[in-house]
């Protein structure tokens, strides 16, 4: 059940891919270059290893409890929560002004994917925080941003996101919670939301609700949404905590995983109303919490490939260990441990690249948002953004999609074992399906890559990026090597399928929408692969390279065979996805609704 942090394979895409030392020639990052960020790896990764990861089972066994609107956490989650505050992982990247340590989110990424890895259900009380911090930020008034965001960073006090409910699940035109004003410039809400993770919990002195609701007389739909926070207890002038608030937890779900964390149904104003105070302005709250979005949906991301990592370290151990039957080739005369099994190789490989491919595309977009968010130069800032916001549904929907797929391989590595909830392996399995349904489905990621992503500017940002990945084929071939040469070769396959698929989207969506959306998803699959499996080759570029160099002869020939690997094995279904979306829709679209 142990975890090891991957710090060498984070801190070499840090390095390499990312580029850590030109993020630390940007203004207010002077100190973050690759020291900083081994010697901050190196903390977190003693953290989550000694403190969270064992927590882990125990969650998945007791896990949260609710009775009479309080909820209780799993035992040692509390003091856990404790020293992840104290320990300043909550504020790693938010703004030194308000508590935090201000470090890039190149490094913060990682961080994020130790947690995770450590213990998916603890994480995701912090993953939701951040949310509610870069959204106050945003949009908050100076007032709310000095009553919530120190004791928000700090981790003294938690934040939740509260969109969904009953009959508004993805289509937040249905939303109903309404918000009256007061003559004290205060609303007062009411209404019901479900789905809220750690929405109530026993682990921080006041939970900031922030919360989407209508003011009367909002327009109807989408434009109608304000946004307010709404916390738990009042907050009084001088810092300390007053009042309960009228916002209340009724129940808790009982889920398939993350069973640890508690996901709550909030009841607002059932007493007269939960005080309310509004976060920008009016009808503009599907904007605001859209910053929390897309910040949980990256690390949502990074929960994929976080879960996709420990399923791995887990099967790679149980194979080792494992003794059951003679290797094909009797290169050993007797039963020996599974890993010696080809078939095992196979699924222990596939693992491993779906994840390191997926760790070096998440890091890259990391990259990108430091420059998109910080960088003195608007151009620059420009591109990095569009580029940001382009991987932004690749990271989300591809590693978490890719989770399940591991997670699955993790089980079957393990055969009737991975059956049976003792050995652990089923839990991961468990905690991975959620993370292709919350914030936003894999459907949902993928219409924002074909409508704003692709079709809105007819393809370029897209193109721009198979521009980028034609100069690392010509890289690959210019090395000469083998291995190079094998990768440029399934590389550029699979840039081609991916630029006819790019001309499919962009010149179709508003002429045949149900054509290109009948494959919006492997759409999504395919630009995923493809990143990722670019990524994995600039990789191996940086391995021969330090590989003739005498550094670290072990690791870097592992990075070559992983890369060559994803080539041989991942990256060559992108032409079959390619004809797929290009040429399969009538066969999704034409049967006849009554037939099904």
């Amino acid at each position: 059940m142990s975890y090891t942090a991957p710090v060498k394979d984070m801190l070499f895409g840090i390095e390499h891919l990312a580029n850590i030392e030109q993020i630390a020639q940007i203004p207010g990052f002077e100190d973050a270059g690759l020291d900083t960020a081994a010697a901050v790896l190196e903390e977190c990764a003693k953290f989550n290893e000694g403190v969270l990861a064992p927590l882990n089972f125990e969650g998945d066994k007791n896990p949260s409890s609710w009775k009479d609107g309080v909820v209780t956490t799993t035992p040692g989650f509390k003091d856990a929560f404790r020293q992840y505050g104290e320990g300043g992982w909550q504020g790693l990247q938010h703004p030194a002004d308000f508590g935090g340590q201000g470090l890039p989110k190149t490094i913060g990424a990682a961080c994020i994917e130790m947690t995770n890895s450590a213990n998916m259900s603890f994480a995701l009380c912090p993953l939701l925080t951040d949310g509610a911090i870069e959204a106050l930020l945003t949009a908050g008034s100076d007032e709310l941003k000095a009553t919530y965001l120190e004791k928000l960073v700090t981790g003294e006090w938690t934040g939740t996101m509260n969109l969904t409910e009953p009959q508004a699940g993805s289509d937040l035109a249905l939303v109903r919670t309404r918000a009256e004003p007061q003559a004290d410039g205060s609303y007062k809400v009411f209404g019901t939301k479900i789905f809220i993770t750690y929405g109530e919990h026993d682990m921080a002195a006041n939970i900031v609700h922030l919360v989407l609701a209508r003011v009367a007389g909002a327009p109807e739909g989408v434009k109608g949404i304000s946004l307010f926070v709404v916390p738990k207890f009042m907050v009084n002038k001088d810092g300390t905590l007053g009042a309960r608030n009228d916002a209340h937890c009724v129940s808790i779900e009982h889920k398939l995983g993350i069973k640890a964390s508690p996901t709550a149904v909030l009841q607002f104003g059932d007493h007269g109303g939960a005080v309310g105070y509004l976060v920008g302005e009016e009808n503009r709250g599907l904007e605001y919490m859209f910053i929390m979005m897309n910040a949980a949906r990256y690390a949502v991301g990074m929960q994929g490939i976080a879960v996709a990592e420990r399923a791995y370290q887990k099967a790679v151990q149980y194979a080792k260990d494992r003794v059951q039957s003679r290797p094909v080739d009797g290169s050993i005369a007797a039963s020996a441990p599974i890993i010696h099994h080809p078939d095992v190789k196979r699924m222990l490989m596939t693992m491993r690249a779906y994840t390191e491919g997926c760790r070096a595309m998440a890091t890259v977009a990391a990259a990108a948002f430091d420059a998109a968010h910080h960088h003195p130069d608007a151009d620059t800032r420009k591109q990095n953004q569009a580029f940001y916001e382009f991987m932004v549904p690749l990271v989300k929907g591809y590693s978490t999609e890719m989770s399940l797929e591991v997670t699955s391989l993790g089980v079957q590595v393990h055969g009737g074992m991975g059956f049976i909830e003792e050995t652990g392996a089923a839990q991961y399995y468990r905690d991975a399906k959620i993370l292709t349904i919350y914030e936003g489905t894999t459907a949902i990621q993928a219409n924002d890559l074909v409508g704003r992503k692709t079709a809105r500017d007819g393809g370029q940002t897209a193109k721009g990026i198979a521009a980028q990945i034609e100069k690392t084929e010509a890289d690959l071939l210019a090395s000469g090597t083998p291995a190079a040469q094998a990768v440029a070769k399934r590389l550029t396959a699979a840039r081609k399928a991916l630029l006819d698929v790019i001309d499919f989207v962009a010149g179709g969506t508003k002429a045949q929408p149900n054509a290109v959306f009948a494959g919006s998803v492997p759409y999504l699959m395919l630009a995923g692969n493809v990143v990722a499996g670019w990524q994995l080759a600039r990789s191996l570029l940086v391995a021969q390279d330090l590989l003739q160099k005498g550094q670290d002869q072990a690791f870097m020939r592992a990075k070559i065979t992983t890369a060559q690997f994803y080539a041989d094995h991942i990256l060559v279904k992108a032409p079959g996805l390619r004809d797929s979306i290009v040429e399969g829709a009538a066969s999704v679209t034409e049967l006849a609704l009554d037939a099904f």
